[in-house]
């Protein structure tokens, strides 16, 4: 009997066993992306500039010096990106330490059933090494990972394939037997340049047209993934 959340596609379509799966970290891993939207508002508050909550979700799943140039397009040349990117940190740390980041619906049970099934998981993230490694130690996940490809290990971070690549080489998986799990567009183009498959489950933004139409699927929550894997991990 099929999984009862298993889109029918993914049954009735032959599907290549899975012998790796790459996490995004924010919006997909942690329940971060509220909490990082809301620092870039008070960022730019703090700096005289304001930043609505659209324009912020345009920053999501973008590398820093990409969100650079967005804001430099938005304000002008002599925006102080890097200032702005400081501050942004400090309020984010400050909404961490007063225990508002959470793991996300379903992650702690997706990973014992991939210890159970042995195979070997990554994540790539566009966030840096300093804040990936904190914030992971903060929710006990950061031992959990065979490999973690940050912002910081890459020349070109999503949507090029390049986080996607290096992680699937540290873990030892070809890519296309790799499964890339995703929240944003930028990071599920970056999965599909890769030629890995991609299930994305959404948080603050909804998929393009053309991700729909590329993706395995477009899921709810990650019991679905569970289920998914439950049939093809191997």
């Amino acid at each position: 009997m099929p999984a009862p959340n298993l889109p029918g596609h993914l049954v009735t379509t032959p599907q290549i066993s899975v012998r790796g799966v790459i996490f995004d970290m924010d919006g997909l891993l942690l329940d971060s992306e509220t909490l990082a939207m809301e620092a870039l508002i008070y960022a730019g508050r703090d700096l005289g500039y304001d930043l609505t909550l659209a324009f912020c979700k345009r920053m999501i799943g973008v590398p820093e010096d990409g969100c650079a140039a967005l804001l430099r397009d938005a304000f002008g040349n002599t925006f102080p990106s890097e200032q702005f990117f400081a501050l942004q940190a400090e309020h984010l740390r400050r909404f961490i330490s007063d225990g508002r980041l959470a793991v996300k619906p379903g992650v702690v049970a997706l990973l014992d059933l991939l210890d159970a099934r042995h195979i070997p998981r990554a994540i790539a993230t566009s966030s840096g090494r300093d804040r990936t490694e904190d914030q992971l130690r903060r929710v006990a996940l950061i031992d959990r990972f065979d490999a973690i490809v940050s912002r910081d290990d890459v020349t070109r971070g999503k949507p090029a394939p390049d986080p996607y690549l290096v992680a699937a080489s540290r873990i030892g998986v070809a890519p296309e037997l790799c499964l890339a799990l995703e929240d944003s567009t930028n990071g599920a183009h970056a999965a599909l340049a890769a030629g890995m498959r991609v299930i994305v489950v959404p948080d603050m933004i909804e998929p393009t047209e053309e991700i729909r139409e590329k993706a395995l699927a477009i899921v709810s929550d990650l019991s679905v993934v569970q289920d998914y894997l439950m049939r093809y991990a191997r």
